[in-house]
């Protein structure tokens, strides 16, 4: 995120500010990108922070397809960029980052060392999302818990269904409760300081379900805003064919699995001009080329060609196999009041446990978003000497993805500068609770077109760093 999504009301009169600036979270960022490893390119563009020098590994080569695209959009001065994925092209400095993350800890950044030397550069050779043997792609479980359990200060429980925090006749956590999903025994885990970071709406529900005499409308609740602001990212996609890329010879497009380029947002001034008619933004994940084939390659196919069988069929699939190209628009949602999730009163889970209900709405200004992101898409597949496939969708209630489609879901436990509007101050910190913190997506209080996660792992990094430094001085 750069410093326009920090303070977008401060920008347009809508959302909420956060109650810190980008310039707060920077350093976090950086040391987030050393230690995961993240390939990109420092473009200098607005509100698309650089990276300090060093941090970014270099970016894979675009495919045939990504650079038909990036000249194609060109023409219509969108910018197309190297991505910003956390997958390694080339190895770390184990030794220098983890003196860089830790240059008062020398055993915290030896066995940081250890684990990062067991990462090796990306081969291409299998999805992310099925794993990686060889540790290139981020994933918790190569790159936090191995050091973590080295460190000797990390117990794992499995299996365990947190049903609500724990509080003290005082008001302070003592730890949680919850339901061994294999035996379901009721066990209850002791702390001195109690960290939700369950996802945005987990964190909520936990926090609603955690009701006694001192908190009879949830914990940290006093503000009435846990669950409140849910917000999930726009979207929208097309498809086009290609006929600059029918009948290709068998060629290797070997890279990540995933996009080598992107666009960022790009029309910040034509905003501010008011030109436009919806604030925020947008960005655009591109895919096509010659993937593993899936369901969605046959249904693109008798989209274009209106079926096949036998010869036929296999000639065309030889045809327009790799000609396919997508466009999918990932833009900032701003919160409403419409838009929640709370303790559902009737429906429980499996372990007995109140589940939530959700109420969700878009405003004009996320359709709006969603109908320009079709209109571009159409331009750019026009100006590759494309056909879209089906119509591009003009009526943005039509063009937009239900929310929860895209799955990042935020802002359910918000921080702020205001006990009375917020859950949280801005160290993630519980203004009713001062030994509970929640460091997953629900402290945000915008959600801006850039993807999450970087946000919330550089966010949480922020808070225990508050988090350890008040337990120093005793305050915890």
């Amino acid at each position: 995120m750069g410093p326009y999504d920090f303070k977008p009301r401060s920008r347009d009169g809508l959302g909420i500010d956060w109650p810190y600036t980008y310039d707060d979270l920077a350093p976090y960022y950086d040391k987030v990108e050393a230690l995961i490893g993240v390939f990109g390119s420092n473009e200098g563009l607005e509100n698309t922070p650089n990276s300090p020098p060093g941090i970014l590994l270099s970016p894979p080569r675009p495919r045939a397809y990504e650079l038909l695209i990036k000249n194609a959009s060109a023409k219509l001065q969108v910018p197309v960029i190297p991505s910003h994925l956390a997958i390694l092209t080339q190895a770390l400095d184990a030794k220098k980052v983890s003196a860089l993350l830790h240059p008062n800890d020398p055993r915290a950044a030896g066995t940081l060392t250890d684990a990062m030397r067991n990462r090796l550069p990306c081969i291409w050779a299998t999805p992310c999302g099925r794993g990686c043997a060889i540790r290139a792609n981020y994933q918790s479980t190569t790159v936090h818990l191995p050091p973590a359990l080295a460190s000797g200060n990390l117990d794992i429980v499995t299996d365990a269904m947190v049903r609500e925090v724990i509080v003290a006749p005082n008001g302070k956590a003592t730890g949680v409760h919850y339901i061994d999903k294999k035996t379901g025994q009721e066990v209850q885990a002791r702390a001195r300081v109690v960290v939700l970071a369950a996802s945005g709406c987990e964190s909520a529900r936990i926090l609603l379900n955690s009701k006694s005499g001192l908190f009879p409308d949830g914990l940290a609740n006093s503000s009435g805003k846990v669950g409140r602001y849910l917000m999930d990212t726009v979207g929208s996609d097309l498809s086009g064919q290609i006929p600059a890329l029918e009948g290709c010879p068998a060629y290797n497009e070997d890279g990540v699995s995933g996009m080598h380029l992107y666009t960022p947002w790009w029309l910040y001034q034509q905003q501010l001009s008011g030109k436009l008619d919806f604030p925020r933004g947008y960005h655009i994940e591109i895919g096509g080329g010659r993937e593993m084939p899936g369901v969605g390659t046959f249904e693109d196919l008798d989209d274009l060609t209106g079926g096949g069988y036998g010869k036929k069929l296999k000639e065309d699939a030889r045809r327009y196999y790799g000609s396919f190209v997508g466009f999918s628009g990932r833009g900032e949602m701003i919160p409403n009041e419409d838009s929640y999730c709370e303790v559902d009163p009737d429906k429980k889970d499996a372990w007995g446990i109140p589940v939530l209900r959700f109420h969700f709405k878009w405003s004009r200004h996320e359709e709006k978003q969603a109908a320009h992101m079709q209109k571009t898409f159409a331009e750019i597949i026009d100006a590759m000497g494309g056909k879209v496939l089906g119509k591009p969708q003009l009526d943005g209630k039509k063009a937009i993805a239900p929310g929860g489609s895209i799955i990042h879901e935020v802002g359910t436990t918000s921080m702020g500068a205001d006990p009375k509007q917020s859950v949280l101050n801005q160290y993630c910190q519980a203004w009713d609770v001062k030994n509970l913190f929640v460091t997953d997506g629900g402290p945000f209080v915008s959600n801006a077109d850039k993807n999450p996660t970087l946000t919330i792992m550089a966010n949480a990094w922020r808070s225990c760093e508050y988090l350890l430094g008040a337990m120093k001085k005793g305050e915890l």
